[in-house]
Protein backbone atom coordinates (compact mmCIF):
# COMPACT_ATOMS: atom_id res chain seq x y z
CA UNK A 1 0.00 0.00 0.00
CA UNK A 2 1.24 3.44 -1.09
CA UNK A 3 2.53 6.10 1.58
CA UNK A 4 -0.07 8.18 -0.03
CA UNK A 5 -3.22 6.24 1.12
CA UNK A 6 -1.47 5.67 4.55
CA UNK A 7 -1.48 9.37 4.87
CA UNK A 8 -5.21 9.94 4.51
CA UNK A 9 -6.96 12.52 2.99
CA UNK A 10 -6.14 16.03 4.16
CA UNK A 11 -7.02 18.08 7.49
CA UNK A 12 -7.99 21.16 4.70
CA UNK A 13 -11.16 18.68 3.66
CA UNK A 14 -12.03 17.99 6.99
CA UNK A 15 -12.88 21.61 8.55
CA UNK A 16 -14.30 21.61 5.13
CA UNK A 17 -17.27 19.13 7.02
CA UNK A 18 -17.81 17.28 3.90
CA UNK A 19 -20.35 14.90 3.70
CA UNK A 20 -19.06 11.19 1.35
CA UNK A 21 -22.04 9.04 0.29
CA UNK A 22 -21.16 5.45 -0.79
CA UNK A 23 -23.39 2.94 -2.38
CA UNK A 24 -22.97 -0.43 -4.16
CA UNK A 25 -24.59 -3.56 -5.25
CA UNK A 26 -24.85 -5.95 -2.54
CA UNK A 27 -21.33 -7.75 -2.35
CA UNK A 28 -19.43 -5.08 -4.01
CA UNK A 29 -17.29 -4.84 -1.29
CA UNK A 30 -18.64 -1.38 -0.01
CA UNK A 31 -18.38 -2.00 3.68
CA UNK A 32 -14.87 -3.27 4.05
CA UNK A 33 -13.57 -0.14 1.62
CA UNK A 34 -15.26 2.18 3.94
CA UNK A 35 -13.97 0.34 7.05
CA UNK A 36 -10.67 -0.01 5.76
CA UNK A 37 -10.73 3.81 4.58
CA UNK A 38 -12.13 4.83 8.22
CA UNK A 39 -9.27 3.16 9.75
CA UNK A 40 -6.91 4.69 7.64
CA UNK A 41 -7.87 8.45 8.13
CA UNK A 42 -8.38 9.64 11.39
CA UNK A 43 -10.52 12.93 10.65
CA UNK A 44 -13.05 10.68 8.80
CA UNK A 45 -15.88 10.04 10.78
CA UNK A 46 -18.25 6.73 9.58
CA UNK A 47 -22.01 7.91 9.78
CA UNK A 48 -23.80 5.09 11.79
CA UNK A 49 -27.34 3.70 10.13
CA UNK A 50 -30.38 3.04 11.62
CA UNK A 51 -31.78 -0.93 10.10
CA UNK A 52 -34.28 -2.85 11.22
CA UNK A 53 -32.80 -6.25 9.49
CA UNK A 54 -31.10 -8.77 11.97
CA UNK A 55 -27.86 -8.45 13.68
CA UNK A 56 -25.54 -10.40 11.67
CA UNK A 57 -22.47 -12.66 14.17
CA UNK A 58 -19.77 -10.06 13.58
CA UNK A 59 -21.54 -6.77 14.07
CA UNK A 60 -22.07 -4.77 17.08
CA UNK A 61 -24.69 -2.81 18.05
CA UNK A 62 -23.58 0.94 17.62
CA UNK A 63 -20.51 0.77 15.54
CA UNK A 64 -21.94 -1.21 12.67
CA UNK A 65 -25.66 -0.03 12.85
CA UNK A 66 -28.33 0.81 15.40
CA UNK A 67 -30.63 -2.00 15.45
CA UNK A 68 -33.87 -1.58 16.23
CA UNK A 69 -37.28 -3.15 15.39
CA UNK A 70 -39.89 -1.79 12.54
CA UNK A 71 -41.74 -0.09 14.99
CA UNK A 72 -39.60 1.89 16.82
CA UNK A 73 -37.99 2.23 13.30
CA UNK A 74 -41.72 3.92 11.95
CA UNK A 75 -41.68 6.17 14.94
CA UNK A 76 -38.54 7.81 13.94
CA UNK A 77 -39.84 8.33 10.63
CA UNK A 78 -42.89 10.03 11.51
CA UNK A 79 -40.93 12.29 13.72
CA UNK A 80 -38.45 13.59 11.05
CA UNK A 81 -35.32 11.78 12.87
CA UNK A 82 -33.82 10.27 9.27
CA UNK A 83 -31.63 12.29 6.68
CA UNK A 84 -33.01 9.85 4.64
CA UNK A 85 -34.51 6.21 4.79
CA UNK A 86 -35.50 3.49 2.41
CA UNK A 87 -36.67 -0.31 2.53
CA UNK A 88 -34.02 -2.89 0.71
CA UNK A 89 -34.42 -6.26 0.71
CA UNK A 90 -37.54 -6.35 3.43
CA UNK A 91 -35.25 -4.42 5.71
CA UNK A 92 -35.08 -1.05 6.49
CA UNK A 93 -32.33 1.90 6.81
CA UNK A 94 -32.33 4.81 7.81
CA UNK A 95 -29.42 7.97 8.56
CA UNK A 96 -29.94 9.98 11.55
CA UNK A 97 -30.93 13.59 10.53
CA UNK A 98 -28.83 15.42 13.80
CA UNK A 99 -25.99 13.28 14.29
CA UNK A 100 -25.09 13.58 10.32
CA UNK A 101 -25.47 17.52 10.76
CA UNK A 102 -23.90 17.77 14.35
CA UNK A 103 -20.78 16.14 12.94
CA UNK A 104 -20.99 18.47 10.05
CA UNK A 105 -21.22 21.50 11.64
CA UNK A 106 -18.25 20.52 14.54
CA UNK A 107 -16.07 20.48 10.74
CA UNK A 108 -15.74 16.45 10.38
CA UNK A 109 -15.79 14.89 7.42
CA UNK A 110 -18.62 12.64 7.29
CA UNK A 111 -18.48 9.05 5.32
CA UNK A 112 -22.13 7.10 4.51
CA UNK A 113 -22.55 3.81 3.36
CA UNK A 114 -26.18 3.31 2.08
CA UNK A 115 -28.00 2.18 -1.02
CA UNK A 116 -28.56 4.65 -4.18
CA UNK A 117 -32.31 5.49 -2.73
CA UNK A 118 -30.42 6.81 -0.16
CA UNK A 119 -27.98 8.62 -1.81
CA UNK A 120 -30.71 10.09 -4.05
CA UNK A 121 -32.24 11.37 -0.94
CA UNK A 122 -28.82 12.82 0.63
CA UNK A 123 -28.41 14.14 -2.70
CA UNK A 124 -31.73 16.62 -2.46
CA UNK A 125 -31.01 16.52 1.07
CA UNK A 126 -27.44 17.93 1.03
CA UNK A 127 -26.24 19.03 -3.00
CA UNK A 128 -22.45 20.01 -2.02
CA UNK A 129 -21.74 15.87 -0.97
CA UNK A 130 -19.69 14.05 -2.91
CA UNK A 131 -21.55 10.67 -4.53
CA UNK A 132 -19.39 7.07 -4.98
CA UNK A 133 -20.61 4.11 -6.78
CA UNK A 134 -18.60 0.76 -6.19
CA UNK A 135 -18.80 -1.84 -8.01
CA UNK A 136 -17.36 -5.42 -8.65
CA UNK A 137 -14.86 -6.40 -11.09
CA UNK A 138 -17.67 -8.81 -12.77
CA UNK A 139 -21.31 -10.68 -12.43
CA UNK A 140 -19.30 -13.43 -11.20
CA UNK A 141 -17.05 -12.13 -8.41
CA UNK A 142 -20.49 -10.87 -6.78
CA UNK A 143 -21.61 -13.90 -6.53
CA UNK A 144 -18.73 -15.42 -5.56
CA UNK A 145 -18.26 -12.94 -2.92
CA UNK A 146 -21.91 -12.94 -1.91
CA UNK A 147 -21.83 -17.04 -1.25
CA UNK A 148 -18.35 -16.87 0.39
CA UNK A 149 -19.73 -14.00 3.19
CA UNK A 150 -22.42 -17.36 4.61
CA UNK A 151 -25.05 -15.23 5.86
CA UNK A 152 -27.88 -15.21 3.36
CA UNK A 153 -29.37 -18.38 1.79
CA UNK A 154 -29.74 -19.52 -1.46
CA UNK A 155 -33.23 -17.60 -1.61
CA UNK A 156 -31.42 -14.57 -0.81
CA UNK A 157 -28.11 -14.31 -2.60
CA UNK A 158 -30.43 -14.91 -5.93
CA UNK A 159 -32.81 -12.16 -5.14
CA UNK A 160 -29.49 -10.16 -4.36
CA UNK A 161 -27.79 -10.87 -7.94
CA UNK A 162 -31.14 -9.78 -9.25
CA UNK A 163 -31.37 -6.75 -8.07
CA UNK A 164 -27.79 -6.27 -8.46
CA UNK A 165 -28.67 -5.30 -12.71
CA UNK A 166 -31.05 -2.96 -10.97
CA UNK A 167 -28.63 -1.22 -8.86
CA UNK A 168 -26.34 -0.81 -11.86
CA UNK A 169 -28.44 1.29 -13.53
CA UNK A 170 -28.36 3.70 -11.33
CA UNK A 171 -24.43 4.39 -11.49
CA UNK A 172 -24.61 7.00 -13.55
CA UNK A 173 -26.29 8.98 -11.16
CA UNK A 174 -22.81 9.47 -8.55
CA UNK A 175 -20.03 11.47 -8.58
CA UNK A 176 -17.49 8.67 -8.82
CA UNK A 177 -17.27 5.15 -9.73
CA UNK A 178 -14.75 2.58 -8.01
CA UNK A 179 -14.50 -0.72 -9.70
CA UNK A 180 -13.19 -2.92 -6.28
CA UNK A 181 -11.25 -5.80 -8.31
CA UNK A 182 -7.63 -5.31 -6.15
CA UNK A 183 -9.00 -4.64 -2.42
CA UNK A 184 -5.38 -2.72 -2.27
CA UNK A 185 -6.11 -0.39 -5.55
CA UNK A 186 -10.01 0.45 -4.75
CA UNK A 187 -8.86 1.53 -0.98
CA UNK A 188 -6.46 3.83 -2.88
CA UNK A 189 -9.08 5.18 -5.28
CA UNK A 190 -11.45 5.98 -2.37
CA UNK A 191 -9.22 7.57 -0.82
CA UNK A 192 -8.22 9.66 -3.85
CA UNK A 193 -11.82 10.96 -4.09
CA UNK A 194 -12.08 11.51 -0.33
CA UNK A 195 -8.28 14.24 -0.70
CA UNK A 196 -10.45 15.46 -3.96
CA UNK A 197 -8.32 14.18 -6.40
CA UNK A 198 -10.38 11.15 -7.47
CA UNK A 199 -10.50 12.54 -11.22
CA UNK A 200 -9.64 8.86 -12.85
CA UNK A 201 -12.77 7.55 -10.94
CA UNK A 202 -14.84 10.15 -12.58
CA UNK A 203 -18.16 9.08 -13.90
CA UNK A 204 -17.39 11.40 -16.56
CA UNK A 205 -14.23 9.04 -18.02
CA UNK A 206 -14.75 7.42 -21.28
CA UNK A 207 -13.28 4.18 -20.23
CA UNK A 208 -14.80 3.87 -17.08
CA UNK A 209 -18.10 4.32 -18.43
CA UNK A 210 -18.09 1.75 -20.84
CA UNK A 211 -16.48 -0.51 -18.22
CA UNK A 212 -19.77 0.01 -16.77
CA UNK A 213 -21.73 -0.09 -19.48
CA UNK A 214 -20.70 -3.67 -20.29
CA UNK A 215 -21.01 -5.09 -16.74
CA UNK A 216 -24.60 -3.76 -16.42
CA UNK A 217 -25.36 -5.58 -19.66
CA UNK A 218 -23.93 -8.97 -18.09
CA UNK A 219 -25.79 -8.30 -14.90
CA UNK A 220 -28.97 -7.74 -16.93
CA UNK A 221 -28.04 -11.54 -18.95
CA UNK A 222 -27.32 -13.08 -15.87
CA UNK A 223 -30.74 -11.96 -14.38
Amino acid sequence: MSSELAAGPSHDMAQAGRLYVVSAPSGAGKTSLVKALVDLDPALVFSISYTTRPKRPNEIEGKDYFFVDKGRFDSLVEAGEFLEHAEVFGNCYGTGRSHVEALLAEGHNVILEIDWQGARQIRAAMPGCRTIFVLPPSVAELERRLRGRSTDDEATIQRRLSEASADLGHWGEFDYVIVNDDFTTALEHLAQVVRGAGEQSSTAEPALRQFVEKLGAAAKKAG
